[in-house]
């Protein structure tokens, strides 16, 4: 399947956006091994936990949590994936969890190495390093030592995931990051919440962390809406040939726990101003409104905010600005390789966009034959989706293969984007 889009001439639209699927797995990991801690019924973590995310890869994260027996297929969810292995390491019994075909292609063995090296027994059902994994739990958070070194440059979700489990191991855990520490935000998103339910965990210096033994306590949890998914409308404001374009986003907190919420000051120099707003029930939203834009290329280092890459690269393109972006080692190993897929589908547009290597992209303003009826793929990567769908703005109009894929995160994005006036077409 595809959509046709043709964008609308007007855009003002209040939007309200999914909750963080990001702070929705953790709260519903933490929550999990709190209740287990606690005696309490085994749940999915409703009880506790308030405005879930209601997108692919939460309700992943819920199935796994609740099935009581056979192998936990945990599909295209990531996130899901590295969590649970984490928390059936620390589960008494055997379990097999697998994933999709691209999750089996993800890898994950500098989590199983660290896993193992606490005394969890994983084995690789299939290819060495990646899923399937066949997992026996350590007993009663025994575990042969309270003391690990894992790269600072990995996925922080394999971090993350180490954290959480830190509390109900019975010496805790002391994590020592070795170099230098990518995704920052997230780990302290990570830190953060486990304190909020009763955990003992914080900094010791630069490179280490401390968690203490002694479990989490039950929470009433309320989880904030996306940063990442506000991105995109971000995007819209900038890419609008509307100047007074002005878009709503309420349930956006000031002082967030997401990272991406960087994207407030990073989209100023492309032309969008946000202000923070209280509605009348008390509750933050923020206005996004136009601006001027910088004059010349932009530099920006994606290390702490990888998911918002996508956007920035297709939102520059389109606006003509130069760039050279950093720290974007991490999207050749999410859902698709980003930055192969980011070079093949621009150049459809007639942007020639290199790969550096390194994870750096670049764009010094070079063009390239446009297609002249092109339809982006989005490799079943839902960010590919949403970052490429703004520029219709300036398009006029543009098609999207496979738009399904936004339920990962945002399901309900195509049907926002009808409400802010733009027309979809849906073809066989």
């Amino acid at each position: 399947m595809a959509i046709y889009l043709t964008p609308p001439s007007i855009l003002h639209q209040t939007v309200h956006l999914p909750a963080s699927k990001s702070i929705s797995n953790r709260a519903l990991l933490i929550d999990a091994l709190c209740r287990r801690g606690h005696g309490m019924a085994d749940s999915s973590g409703r009880e506790g936990v308030h405005n879930l995310s209601d997108c692919d890869d939460t309700r992943a994260m819920q199935r796994a949590l609740t099935t009581a027996a056979g192998p936990i297929d945990i599909g295209a969810a990531g996130t899901a994936m590295r969590f649970m292995t984490a928390y059936l390491a620390v589960t008494a019994g055997t379990c097999v969890i697998t994933g999709s075909e691209r999750m089996q292609h993800r890898p994950i063995g500098v989590l199983v190495e660290a896993l193992r090296g606490l005394g969890a027994r994983i084995e690789y059902v299939g290819q060495e390093g990646f899923p399937p994994l066949r997992i026996t739990g350590m007993e009663s958070g025994e575990c042969s030592t309270d003391a690990l070194s894992v790269q600072g440059d990995v996925s922080s979700q394999y971090i993350s995931a180490l954290l959480m489990i830190g509390p109900v191991l019975d010496g805790g855990l002391t994590l020592r990051l070795t170099g230098r520490i990518v995704s920052r935000p997230y780990i302290e998103m990570t830190l953060s919440m486990m304190r909020d339910f009763g955990a003992v965990a914080g900094w010791t210096d630069e490179q280490t962390i401390r968690v203490e033994p002694g479990g989490y306590r039950p929470t009433e949890y309320h989880i904030e809406n996306d940063w990442s998914a506000a991105s995109y409308w971000y995007e819209m404001v900038a890419l609008s040939e509307d100047e007074g374009a002005e878009v709503f986003l309420p349930g956006l907190f000031s002082n967030s726990l997401q990272g991406d919420s960087a994207v407030a000051g990073m989209f100023r120099p492309l032309g969008v101003l946000t202000e923070n707003t209280v509605n009348a029930d008390g509750t933050e939203a923020i206005r996004l409104t136009r601006c001027p834009r910088h004059d010349g290329s932009l530099c920006i280092d994606f290390q702490h905010q990888p998911d918002l890459a996508q956007t920035f690269v297709v939102t520059s393109a389109m606006l003509g600005i130069p760039f050279r972006f950093t720290g974007l080692q991490s999207l050749k190993i999410k859902e698709t390789d980003r930055i192969l897929a980011l070079c093949t589908e621009l150049r459809k547009l007639g942007y020639a966009i290199s790969d550096e290597g390194e994870g750096i992209l670049t764009w010094h303003g070079g063009r390239c034959p446009a297609e002249e009826n092109p339809a982006i793929d989005t490799y079943e990567d839902h960010r590919m989706a949403m970052a490429f769908a703004p520029a219709a703005l300036r398009r006029g109009r543009l098609c999207i293969r496979h738009p399904e894929v936004v339920s990962k995160s945002y399901p309900a994005f195509w049907e926002h984007l009808s409400a802010a006036g733009f027309n979809l077409t849906e073809i066989p």
